[in-house]
């Protein structure tokens, strides 16, 4: 996974002036609420808009869905204040993909910031200064951890090989602290580390160059993969699987939101056009098929076949794409998920809202 904590991508500090939470493999933080005016430019096949007994005066919730069934919902903050005795928090969570929710006990419900994260099978809310709690049935049970830095089984659930923070080394969770490895992939800079299929995959990009080395033995030993040199400078290059188990290349740009460079994995690294793309973008998900989902100011569109293509998706500038743990492609608004479920071509588009009474 990425080295810059990549578990911030699944979490979101609660706080109105960093209302940013990043999810992961290509993700950043979504656009701020007040961002949000495009409208989607098609409809979708259903909606699920439920109310639960929240008071008015808290803002909409974080929410994070793990598949296309399960998520959690946490309403932090109020009238755009941070989370304080006024304004408790409070959890939810849902086993339905949205059609209905239930309330969750919160652990430690007053405290400076509130924190969520909600990788498979887990639960972790950090509670400042409290620390943090964690749960493995749902939210039904947490145990607390003291500290600032998150526990274990938090940095586990980023994947077995990770990228160290400290030294940027490539390294295996072994179910307590993560090792690096005897033998390294060689890489002037390691951004990110990823397994795809039976390969794992190390990236980074250096002086605006991209790097990739491929390990077929779980990172015994390591042969580097040619990466064509793309149009301008890369800033942050990082793997990414598709649903249908493609690796894919996404070289960030130095200032992370121009349009990024791509490339596609077939034997070798193969540098992936996209004649008229726009020059910004806002997330990036590969939705497979050979096709790579992009937010931009416009909307969304694909890259298929050389070619950025708009498409007629309810789906607009103000979401940001990222797949779930069972592939399925989910488009996150500050007032709702959009959920993309079923395989391409013949997707389900599902709107889900939560709000309060």
């Amino acid at each position: 996974m990425d080295s810059a904590r990549s578990r911030r991508l699944v979490a979101l500090l609660l706080l109105p002036a960093l209302t940013a939470c990043s999810i992961g493999d290509v993700r950043r933080p979504p656009p701020n609420r007040a961002s949000a005016t495009a409208p989607p430019v098609a409809d979708v096949d259903e909606v699920r808009h439920v109310q639960v007994a929240v008071p008015d005066r808290y803002d909409p919730p974080f929410v994070e869905f793990v598949d296309a069934d399960q998520a959690y919902a946490l309403f932090a903050t109020c009238d755009g204040r941070p989370p304080g005795r006024d304004c408790p928090a409070l959890l939810f969570a849902t086993r339905d993909g949205g059609q209905s929710w239930r309330s969750l006990p919160h652990p430690r419900p007053v405290a400076a910031s509130q924190q969520l994260y909600a990788p498979q099978g887990l639960l972790v809310l950090g509670a400042e200064p409290f620390g943090w709690y964690a749960s493995t049935d749902g939210g039904v049970t947490f145990t607390h951890h003291l500290g600032a830095a998150p526990p274990p089984m938090l940095v586990g659930a980023d994947g077995r090989f990770q990228v160290t923070e400290d030294a940027g080394k490539v390294a295996r969770w072994d179910g307590r602290r993560l090792r690096p490895l005897a033998a390294q992939p060689g890489l002037p800079v390691v951004n990110t580390v990823r397994e795809v299929g039976g390969m794992l995959i190390a990236a980074g990009a250096a002086d605006g160059r991209p790097y990739a080395a491929v390990s077929m033995d779980q990172g015994r030993s390591w042969q580097r993969t040619p990466v064509p040199a793309p149009d301008g400078e890369v800033g942050v290059l990082r793997v990414t699987r598709s649903p249908d188990g493609e690796a894919w290349l996404v070289g960030e740009r130095p200032d992370r939101t121009g349009f990024p460079a791509l490339w596609r994995y077939q034997g070798n690294w193969a540098l992936v056009r996209a004649d008229g793309h726009p020059d910004r973008m806002g997330s990036v998900a590969p939705v497979g098929a050979g096709r790579l989902a992009v937010t931009g100011p416009d909307g969304v569109g694909v890259v298929v076949d050389g070619r950025y293509q708009r498409v007629d998706w309810p789906v607009g500038p103000e979401h940001y794409l990222s797949l779930l743990a069972d592939g399925t492609l989910a488009a996150r608004a500050p007032d709702e998920t959009v959920l993309a479920v079923g395989p391409v071509g013949a997707r389900r588009w599902i709107r889900v809202v939560l709000a309060g009474d």
